[in-house]
């Protein structure tokens, strides 16, 4: 029989069931996952690696300033197309449960499966890239803008002579008052889609990215060392390149770096979205021709498997390497020298997007689970330990004569831990959708059959396979909403 303090309400302990839980689950299941090196001397490619990075080789880049800009002209007209898209789903969002249901579908789905979608109908051109990080941004940005206009405050609306109508509503008492939240995480977004903009590369789109792929690939880890070198400096600039008064000049030359456009074919559009993705049977009726499609889906359960697997350890990793890393960058705890040093970590693991983390662990480890799980752990974790620093640098000490470990222990992580559990569920839907997307580096989720699918022009198959992806993404928001802490959630742009 439990215990009695297991059974407590009060937060403390609700908090310590949902840790120990999520755990005990992860220990439980563990043993099923393939967690093998398979590579002789990870070590010594470590070092090759590190020694890449230590000794960039500048002279050996052939037009990097090329690929910078390409990367940042997708990201910029990515994100202005998704906030184009986004706001006036954002106005009906709270109101029409259909508007909420299609904008949970997009944004379930990762922007690199909706650029393998349209390299099928737009090729390798810059409507493919823009395609693929509007779509999901119109959808996170109609929720995010939903949220953020719902939390201003009454008076100003209901001032407003009656029968005002929404858009009234929206012009005069709530854009006013939310305008500087909704540029702070439009500002956030970019970022995002930065990093987006160089994964684009690893399908072929000739950004920063693809470089970088194709150097790791090579063992030009020189080379690599000046690509990764040069995307860090790209997003420690941005408070200075991306200052808005420069925002037209770089939309104007951004343009001019997208191009040519494509042209396209609109029967053959048409045909693929209403032909090339369906089952034949489905189209038909053929209800028993499409149970058998069904059963002929190769290794869909072992599939759904290693990605729920795979999203539950990198959460459960999420959180461990957060609880490591947190306290390094505080002002609590340590000198200047470790709080440098904590903060370049965690600068370096978060900027870092996860697919190119686990392409050099994969390069290291060889293909097992074990790469994916330590990108997922690392950079999600680093994250959150970035936000919860944050939030814990806000706190005033009410015993200062305490240790720094008895500070850390019995007045910082109290007050900290329920907003970096509330943090680890926000991520949790998101490192679920990165799990999938790192099946296209071989590991067998099912990103790896979506790929394949696409691959060898199955594109039936691929599209249900997204379909299955999106609907595991959408089950797990939910879950973590239920679980979610309500006892003081970090407010930061990034959690939403």
């Amino acid at each position: 029989m439990a215990p009695s303090w297991w059974h407590g309400g009060s937060p403390g302990l609700r908090l310590a069931r949902h840790t120990l839980g999520l755990v005990a689950l992860a220990v439980l299941l563990v043993p099923f996952a393939d967690l093998a090196i398979h590579t002789r001397d990870p070590w010594g490619e470590l070092g090759r690696m590190l020694a890449g990075l230590a000794w960039p080789a500048w002279g050996a880049l052939t037009s990097p300033l090329s690929a910078l800009g390409l990367t940042v002209a997708v990201a910029l007209w990515g994100t202005l197309a998704g906030v184009v898209l986004g706001f006036p789903l954002a106005l009906m969002f709270t109101r029409s449960r259909l508007v909420r249901a299609g904008c949970a579908f997009v944004r379930a789905i990762h922007e690199l499966f909706w650029a393998l979608l349209f390299l099928q109908v737009f090729g390798l051109s810059a409507l493919t890239a823009l395609a693929a990080l509007a779509i999901p941004y119109a959808g996170i940005f109609a929720k995010v803008y939903a949220e953020i206009l719902e939390q201003t405050p009454r008076a100003p609306r209901d001032a407003l002579p009656p029968g005002s109508g929404r858009l009234a509503r929206f012009a005069y008492a709530e854009l006013p008052l939310a305008w500087a939240q909704l540029t702070a995480y439009t500002r956030y977004r970019f970022e995002c889609g930065l990093r987006a903009s160089v994964l684009l590369g690893f399908v072929g789109l000739p950004t920063l990215g693809f470089h970088l792929e194709t150097a790791f690939r090579e063992g030009r880890y020189h080379e690599a060392g000046a690509l990764l070198w040069l995307f860090y400096l790209l997003i420690a600039s941005l408070p200075w390149w991306g200052h808005k008064r420069l925002i037209p000049l770089l939309l104007l030359g951004g343009a001019w770096l997208l191009g040519p456009w494509p042209s396209v074919d609109g029967g053959l559009l048409w045909r693929f979205v209403s032909e090339d993705i369906w089952p034949a049977a489905l189209l038909a009726g053929d209800w028993a021709g499409f149970v058998a499609w069904l059963a002929r889906i190769p290794a869909l359960g072992p599939a759904i498997g290693n990605t729920l697997l795979l999203g539950l350890l990198g959460t459960v990793g999420a959180l461990a390497v957060a609880l490591v890393l947190w306290p390094l960058a505080s002002r609590h705890v340590g000198n200047r020298g470790t709080r440098l040093a904590g903060h370049g970590v965690l600068i370096f693991l978060r900027s870092t997007p996860e697919l190119m983390l686990a392409f050099v662990f994969l390069l290291l480890l060889g293909p097992s689970l074990l790469p994916a799980w330590l990108a997922l752990a690392l950079h999600n974790g680093a994250l959150i330990a970035f936000l919860v620093a944050r939030h814990a640098d806000a706190i005033t000490p009410g015993m200062p004569g305490l240790p720094a470990s008895g500070r850390l222990a019995y007045e910082l992580l109290p007050r900290v831990y329920p907003g970096l559990l509330a943090l680890l569920y926000y991520r949790a839907e998101v490192i679920l959708r990165e799990t999938a997307i790192l099946g296209m580096l071989g590991i067998a989720t099912l990103g790896f059959y979506i790929e394949e699918g696409f691959d060898y022009l199955m594109f039936d198959v691929a599209f249900f396979l997204l379909l299955v992806t999106a609907a595991l993404n959408i089950a797990v928001d939910a879950l973590s909403r239920h679980f979610r802490p309500r006892e003081a959630p970090i407010d930061d742009p990034c959690v939403r």
